[in-house]
């Protein structure tokens, strides 16, 4: 029999067997795919589809954003900015980052509420905003920057930042029976904290990062013992040796200090005589010893001396009465002429108030050139000690002379550029004024009084001796001298030289 006869039967027989069905492809091609795969196939096609739907958008949206920044402008996407250093150190800097790289930004776009002089630096996509002066405390900023464009656009935007300083914070010295201590406290003198304590402390300076306190030891030995702010960490600094310190000084950046020095037998072969030393509060020079400056080889002795703001310079007066001008180091002193006495020189300036033999001038430690000092009108009385400000103001100190009042006493006043006198602060005869020193804005004055004179004696235990009782009243300059408050204290952080 024919088995193959039979087979070709059922084939014709059975329609699911027959040449033309999908079975009989599958049986007649079996290396195909299969059902399963057919499936993942169709879903690896929706996949990359909606994948590429998903790209397509998100292209769409980039797009969309480029163009939007495009027609919008640059934007603020971050900010730095240290409110605390702003009121008190000359140079603080608000950052403003944004979403383009910047065209060049120019001083005269940006604007200042309340007003403040600034210097402009563009880099990238940051633009730099540089305080030439501190600003004022507790008071609300707005920083306004015009045109600003994108490197290769045309389209401006208007940057805007708003922030508010702090209320200021401030270090005085308070002597006492049972030891010396420097308080930190408001204006307002409530919640006074005792950051450093000491059996006998001169005097003392602050900076942005450290307090420098003149001390002396259980022997009557000079020291100098650094702190942190908060009067941590204390260290002591190497000194020229046994002698005195005395005019102690800060630069206004820097954490540099700067006093005079003298030797205590000034009968030995080389012995120094108030010659000006510089040195370092930061923790990575502790141990460093400080530099004496030499001017022309020879040990500067000076009788009156200043750091020169925003510069590595120094100003001093030597004792034969000549003023010099020469980096820190000591190197090429430029001789300024004869002067008298160094009046000051006000915080963010180059220029000196200097008393010469035939007058007060401007010195304009730059080039040397001087202009007399701009005379007060509205003012009457002996001219005293004057304190340099910004923008050419000043407090000058005028005591009353007999015929003029009968109780006598002392008015500051408020000099502006051009002359005009306002009286901000007066105490009577029985009072003397000792020491003026102003704010780092400028807002504040610090005037340290000497109440009820002639009941009130010196105590002559310390190098620096002060009377018994002393006040320090702090006044608003900018509300006329109104009192904000008086502490029993003295050598307020404000003040750049020791009371003389």
């Amino acid at each position: 029999m024919r088995r193959i006869g039979r087979d070709e039967d059922a084939s014709a027989s059975d329609p699911l067997a027959s040449a033309d069905s999908p079975r009989a492809e599958r049986r007649a091609a079996p290396d195909g795919p299969s059902r399963r795969e057919q499936a993942k196939r169709r879903r690896g096609h929706g996949y990359l589809l909606s994948f590429g739907i998903v790209l397509a958008a998100l292209a769409l949206v980039g797009a969309a954003a480029g163009l939007v920044g495009a027609v919008q402008g640059p934007r603020v996407t971050a900010v730095q900015f240290d409110p605390e250093a702003a009121v008190s150190t000359t140079g603080s800097r608000l950052i403003l980052t944004t979403s383009q790289s910047l065209a060049d930004i120019d001083s005269a776009q940006v604007t200042v509420t309340p007003a403040a002089e600034v210097s402009v630096e563009t880099s990238g996509r940051s633009v730099g905003i540089r305080f030439a002066l501190p600003l004022r405390d507790d008071t609300d900023y707005t920083v306004t920057v015009e045109g600003v464009t994108g490197v290769g656009s045309s389209t401006s935007s208007t940057l805007t930042q708003t922030f508010r300083t702090p209320a200021l914070e401030v270090y005085l010295l308070q002597r006492g029976d049972d030891g010396d201590t420097v308080f930190r406290t408001g204006l307002d003198g409530e919640d006074a904290v005792p950051v450093f304590t000491h059996p006998h402390i001169e005097d003392f300076r602050a900076t942005a990062q450290h307090l420098v306190m003149s001390v002396q030891d259980d022997d009557g030995a000079p020291q100098l013992i650094v702190t942190d702010a908060d009067g941590q960490g204390a260290r002591t600094l190497p000194l020229p040796g046994d002698g005195p310190v005395q005019d102690l000084q800060t630069a206004d950046r820097g954490e540099a200090i700067g006093y005079t020095y003298t030797d205590p037998d000034m009968t030995a072969p080389g012995a120094q005589a108030s010659v000006l030393y510089i040195a370092s509060l930061k923790a990575a020079d502790s141990d460093a010893e400080p530099t004496r400056i030499d001017v022309a080889g020879a040990p500067a002795s000076a009788a009156q001396w200043r750091f020169v703001p925003e510069t590595d310079s120094l100003l001093l007066l030597t004792f034969e009465g000549r003023m010099l001008l020469t980096a820190a180091g000591g190197a090429d002193p430029v001789d300024l002429g004869s002067a008298a006495q160094l009046e000051g020189i006000a915080r963010g300036s180059t220029t000196a108030v200097v008393l010469r033999a035939d007058g007060l001038y401007d010195v304009d430690l730059t080039d040397g050139s001087e202009t007399p000092l701009v005379a007060a009108t509205g003012a009457s009385g002996y001219l005293g000690g004057i304190v340099p400000m910004a923008g050419g103001e000043s407090l000058r100190q005028y005591t009353a002379s007999a015929d003029e009042s009968s109780e006598g006493g002392t008015t500051i006043y408020r000099v502006a550029e051009d002359g005009a006198a306002e009286p901000v602060f007066s105490v009577q005869g029985t009072a003397a004024l000792l020491q003026t020193c102003v704010s780092p804005s400028g807002r504040y004055a610090a005037v340290l009084v000497q109440p009820d004179a002639v009941a009130n004696p010196y105590d002559t235990s310390y190098d620096l001796p002060l009377p018994e009782r002393v006040e320090t009243h702090i006044i608003d300059l900018d509300d006329a001298g109104a009192e904000v408050s008086s502490l029993d204290a003295f050598a307020i952080s404000w003040c750049q030289v020791p009371l003389r």
